[in-house]
């Protein structure tokens, strides 16, 4: 399994070590008590460990399916919470199956950020009635149970309990600067729990009795009846171990050199560890961000490192358990303040709230929303705005360039050889379809300072227009807009040899623009469709309609000369000889 198994059972005994009061604190958190903690961690701990797609994850009850269980215990009690655990382990199997793991690449900086924030104030505030003393209030609001928390404090202030979860949470913040190797975590939980002991504080609320040793596997807690209103919370359950696992292993991959994991195989692994710990009593689990980086950071190089914590954690559940009751749960509620104050990266979140403002707005409003609403839906709403804003930033790479077709003197594309009909966008004459300063699309001006007439044909009957960026439903119709209203010419150019994107509603807009421009006798003439955008085009009869007649073209060049000949039948103009026309397609052949 290893080259170096002493660094891997010392990392693992390290891991347990912080990890036991977390697990402690999480069990007492999700209202299932500090025995489900235990049997979560140990249980699937070890499953994780073997199944999972990393060999440096480590996994157990963490601070974020904490937040999503507590309104799950109060609606459908500590046996809703073991079916939820069962489905959403079902869940992460099938979504194994499916291939999804690779689906986590797609999540934006500002969402994650934004969501570990939110969690971290959701964690803080559930440890309010703990870290005041008093008996947590009835509801599934955070901020409303922290509240009325407040206001029992205020009746009956225990600032015995107060004392212990600021020194404990005080003396982890501290230490963690000072010695950041030291679990200072076990050492302020062991001095709570000395000073509690030797001067009797009636103050200090432990723990209470803990069973000495994990409880036999049982599905007596399941009720078929319930499991279709169960689907829903398990649905949330899964999303929210999928994607904190996938992140914990990301995060892992960064930390080391030589190590990637496998992101389904991750998926997989959860899912089998959360099929079994609710057998044992045990919480949702996922990986532990936290906890994983402090497997790496002493050392950690297989599974075994995670399966030793695993195994040491055990061995407190079945010879430690009366030692364990005695911890005061203020002193619990301290850890998981300083674990809540450690997720925020202060750094992180200025960086993301500088970098543009579509960033902070996505950043801002999935902490919100993870606060407020609900922790999928958080993800959701923000992976939505992020979507959106980003949708629309691409929109606006959309141009439309009124282009002269007869200047020689610049390459259609940068670095391509000179085109017969060379265009530059910003010559005199030309248009530009885009964003004004102010936001707006600007109406098509021309400039005629070059030379005091508008640059096309001879006699003015021609003109051209090259197409740039995606041509998809969130732009196309602003793109296209002006360029339908045109008038007082006999051909218009279509260069379409710098789109990048073309989707049915690009398509449509584009046959509906054609179909504007023939109603009034202007002859479309369109050049250098690419073949990926075909399919769009034939799809609703767009190209069809530049094909009649000839109207499509593989050049600029043979565009340009179908529309000189277009204008020799009419009598306007004159057509290129053979001679001339076969050069031009020459030259823009060795062009492409």
């Amino acid at each position: 399994m290893t080259r170096a198994p002493r660094r891997d059972l010392l990392a693992g005994l390290t891991v347990a070590i912080v990890a036991l009061p977390l697990a402690l604190g999480f069990g007492v958190a999700s209202g299932l008590g500090a025995e489900a903690g235990l049997a979560t961690a140990v249980v699937a701990g070890a499953l994780a460990a073997v199944f999972g797609g990393s060999n440096l994850q480590v996994s157990g009850p963490t601070g974020a399916m904490t937040v999503v269980l507590v309104p799950i215990v109060a609606e459908y009690g500590p046996g809703g919470v073991l079916t939820v655990g069962l489905l959403a382990g079902g869940l992460l199997i099938v979504l194994a199956l499916l291939r999804a793991g690779r689906s986590m690449r797609y999540v934006p900086a500002p969402v994650v950020e934004g969501f570990t924030f939110g969690i971290a104030c959701v964690i803080a505030l559930q440890q309010i009635p703990n870290a005041l003393g008093v008996a947590a209030p009835e509801g599934d609001k955070v901020l409303v149970v922290a509240w009325r928390a407040v206001e029992e404090f205020m009746v009956a202030p225990n600032w015995t309990a107060v004392a212990i979860a600021v020194g404990v949470a005080g003396l982890m913040l501290a230490g963690a600067r000072l010695r950041p190797g030291v679990p200072f975590s076990v050492v302020a939980v062991a001095a709570a729990t000395l000073a509690a002991q030797l001067f009797h504080l009636d103050g200090a609320t432990p723990i209470g009795a803990l069973p000495a040793g994990l409880p036999a596997p049982s599905l007596g807690f399941l009720d078929l009846s319930a499991v279709g209103s169960l689907l829903a919370p398990a649905v949330a359950v899964a999303a929210l171990a999928a994607l904190e696992s996938l992140l914990s292993a990301t995060v892992a991959d960064g930390m080391t050199t030589g190590q990637k994991h496998d992101p389904d195989r991750e998926l997989f692994g959860q899912g089998v560890a959360n099929l079994a710990a609710p057998l044992f009593g045990g919480v949702p689990a996922t990986a532990a961000i936290a906890r994983t980086a402090v497997n790496v950071r002493t050392g950690a190089g297989s599974r075994l490192a995670a399966l030793t914590h695993a195994g040491v954690l055990a061995v407190i559940v079945f010879a430690a358990a009366p030692l364990v009751s005695r911890i005061p749960l203020a002193a619990l509620a301290g850890v998981l303040l300083a674990t809540a104050v450690r997720m925020v990266e202060v750094g992180a979140l200025r960086a993301m709230a500088r970098a543009t403002r579509s960033d902070a707005v996505v950043l801002v409003l999935t902490a919100v929303a993870t606060l407020v609403l609900d922790l999928v839906l958080a993800v959701v709403i923000g992976l939505a705005v992020a979507g959106a804003l980003a949708l629309r930033a691409v929109a606006a790479e959309a141009r439309v360039d009124r282009v002269d077709p007869y200047d020689d003197s610049v390459p259609d594309l940068p670095g391509s050889a000179t085109y017969d009909n060379g265009t530059a966008p910003d010559l005199p004459g030309s248009a530009t379809y885009g964003k004004s300063a102010t936001g707006r699309t600007n109406s098509p001006t021309y400039n005629t300072e070059g030379g005091g007439r508008e640059r096309t044909d001879a006699t003015g009957q021609v003109v051209a227009y090259r197409i740039e960026g995606p041509l998809f439903f969130a732009g196309a119709h602003r793109s296209l807009l002006e360029l339908g209203e045109i008038s007082g010419v006999r051909v218009v150019i279509l260069r379409m040899c710098r789109v990048t994107t073309v989707d049915a509603t690009g398509a449509l807009a584009l046959k509906h623009t054609v179909h504007r421009l023939n109603g009034r006798g202007i002859v479309v003439l369109a050049s250098g469709i690419r073949p990926g955008q075909r399919r769009a085009l034939e799809s609703v009869g767009a190209l069809e309609l530049l094909r009649r007649e000839g109207r499509e073209y593989a050049t600029a060049s043979e565009a340009f000369g179908g529309a000189r000949e277009r204008l020799a039948t009419v009598g306007v103009g004159p057509a290129r000889d053979g001679r001339e026309a076969s050069v031009a397609a020459a030259a823009e052949e060795a062009a492409r």
